[in-house]
């Protein structure tokens, strides 16, 4: 192996900087070539490809989002498009890919695998949503900024007695709202993956009023229906003053934490050994503390699975 290309692809997610400078870094140390895509599977189709060296990647661990860009592209879920991809590997000289991103990332780099390009997959997304490994890159910076956001929320929320409604991304997968509601005291935490009933969720800030609670905090997963939608319902039921926040974007920015900047690292280095060692087709993970590898195909046909417990923690804590 003599020289391997990464790209960024999808959603982009905090430690995906950490994970391409870990890459790279691996590859200088083991005398292989790295080369940057830049923008994605699209940037691969139009030849967007340039050399990267120990400096290219300094100083950029601190740093949110991708320094190789992303975007989404249409155009490589075609066989042409693919093959254009495999032309502009051929041309420069890329014997192997790292593929920083979530499942569409993923499933793209099995197709280029099956072609006879090795690729690995690193998961990075902030829903946590990939089978195969505990954590994702990017998640545990976003489960921090929505605490800080929700942290400031309830101070308002304290100081003028009102019901917030506050929807976070996801989905298709509650990760994000059920570990930041259960972080920041949520009264209600509402996630797709177990379908919610809104009388439970007025009933409940019901009983909080009468025992002189004044203010409650609802956490929604953007899968599990509008916080608009939940908001209008209580203040109709219950007459009482409700506010909706939607936290957006604000939760992909930011500097990565200690964490996630680790995560990365390791994963960008493992992948870098399994291309070494001759794997293909795989994923790296992270799974009861130690590094793991999948068969991507395999691992994206496992359903990922929220953690029952911890929602029934979250209920059990909220009363």
């Amino acid at each position: 192996m003599k020289r391997i290309g990464i790209l960024t692809s999808g959603g982009d997610a905090p430690g995906m900087n950490a994970a391409i400078r870990s890459v790279v870094r691996s590859c200088i140390y083991n005398d292989i070539e790295v080369y940057g895509i830049f923008y994605g599977y699209q940037g691969l189709i139009e030849g967007e490809i340039k050399p990267l060296h120990i400096g290219s990647v300094g100083d950029i661990i601190q740093r949110g989002g991708t320094m190789l860009y992303s975007s989404r592209s249409e155009e490589f879920k075609t066989e042409e498009g693919q093959q254009k991809a495999i032309d502009q590997l051929d041309a420069h000289g890329i014997e192997a890919l790292v593929v920083v991103g979530g499942d569409g990332s993923f499933r793209g780099a099995q197709k280029l695998t099956e072609k006879g390009v090795p690729c690995i997959g690193v998961p990075g997304t902030i829903d946590n949503d990939i089978p195969g490994t505990d954590y994702t890159i990017g998640f545990d910076t976003a489960l921090n900024t929505v605490i800080e956001a929700v942290d400031k929320i309830r101070d308002t929320a304290t100081s003028h007695e009102r019901i917030y409604v506050i929807e976070v991304m996801g989905r298709e997968a509650g990760d994000l709202a059920l570990w930041a509601g259960l972080a920041a005291g949520a009264e209600s935490i509402l996630v797709p993956e177990f379908p919610p009933n809104v009388d439970d969720v007025i009933d409940k800030v019901k009983r909080g009023h009468e025992r002189g609670k004044r203010h409650s905090i609802i956490m929604v997963a953007e899968g599990a229906g509008s916080a608009v939608d939940y908001a209008e319902q209580i203040k109709n039921k219950l007459n009482l003053e409700t506010r909706v926040t939607v936290l957006g974007h604000t939760q992909r920015g930011g500097s990565p934490t200690a964490f996630d900047r680790v995560l990365a690292s390791r994963l960008g280095g493992f992948a870098v050994d399994l291309l070494r060692n001759g794997e293909k087709g795989r994923m790296v993970g992270y799974e009861n503390n130690k590094l793991v590898h999948h068969d991507i195909i395999e691992a994206l046909k496992l359903e990922n699975k929220i953690s029952k417990d911890l929602y029934n923690l979250s209920n059990q804590l909220s009363i």
